[in-house]
């Protein structure tokens, strides 16, 4: 992404465009045009951005209480909305670690004022590009302990490495690195729901000078979890990760962002 879209307010920015759909506030005109252009094509958008999000949560949930990690490293941090994953992850064991990643100047702006952290744990932020996997590893490690359990969150951010071959380096480094009992998530926009109207966006909003982003498969996703245990239920829609389930209402409808969740053995 360009730093002229970065920072001039009269180009949509995929953070601020994430920002308006979660509700937030950190957006300009813009941004909400190019939001309610994709709205009007992928009506559930919102939905789904809010379902990531909620993911996000247990997701982290299940990873201190369940798995007992204590050290995040959370890759592609946007702009900071409700519920990062410091908040979730510090709310359950106070003394966590988390190291937020972003190459974002405008997301820096907001991290250094708003990613704080609790009494007893650590919030830290690092920018950098993830592709620069040497940089995020180095700065990381003044934070985190990289022979204890890691949980990698890769939420809405292999997208924009639209290589295959360069994602699944990025991927596979950053999984080489952290020690077993490690996890890794990741929430891919795909074409599995609305498959037209998803690659419709898509087009529309390369075009419109935000960072070039990418749609896969489901099976393209869990590719990314080789080597790893892929957590029940597997690649799924990210309203459909181990939701609350009413008995009235049954389970959630799918959206288009699809997630999954895997352990180092």
């Amino acid at each position: 992404m360009s730093d002229e879209s970065r920072l001039n307010t009269g180009i949509p920015h995929t953070a601020r465009v994430w920002n308006y759909w979660l509700g937030g506030k950190d957006n300009y005109t813009a941004d909400r045009e190019l939001g309610d252009q994709i709205r009007a094509l992928l009506p559930d958008i919102v939905t789904s951005a809010r379902a990531d999000r909620a993911f996000l949560g247990r997701a982290v949930t299940h990873m201190v209480t369940d798995g007992g990690v204590r050290q995040f490293l959370d890759l592609g941090t946007g702009l900071p909305t409700a519920d990062n994953t410091h908040e979730v992850a510090q709310r359950l064991a106070q003394e966590s670690r988390i190291v937020y990643v972003d190459n974002d100047p405008l997301v820096l702006a907001h991290a250094n004022a708003l990613l704080t952290s609790s009494p007893g744990g650590v919030t830290d932020y690092i920018q950098a590009d993830v592709r620069d996997v040497d940089a995020v590893l180095d700065g990381a490690a003044k934070s985190l302990d990289f022979s204890e359990p890691i949980a990698v969150m890769m939420l809405g951010i292999v997208n924009f490495i639209v290589d295959d071959d360069q994602a699944h380096e990025v991927v596979g480094r950053i999984k080489d690195a952290v020690p077993s009992g490690s996890y890794l998530a990741i929430a891919h926009p795909t074409a599995e729901i609305n498959g037209d109207a998803a690659r419709e966006s898509v087009r529309m909003s390369n075009e419109a000078g935000v960072a070039p982003m990418c749609l896969r498969s489901a099976e393209e996703i869990a590719s990314f979890f080789d080597g790893f245990d892929l957590l029940e239920p597997g690649v799924v829609s990210c309203s459909r990760w181990r939701p609350v389930i009413s008995a009235v209402d049954g389970p959630p409808a799918e959206v288009y962002q699809f997630c999954a969740v895997g352990r180092k053995p």
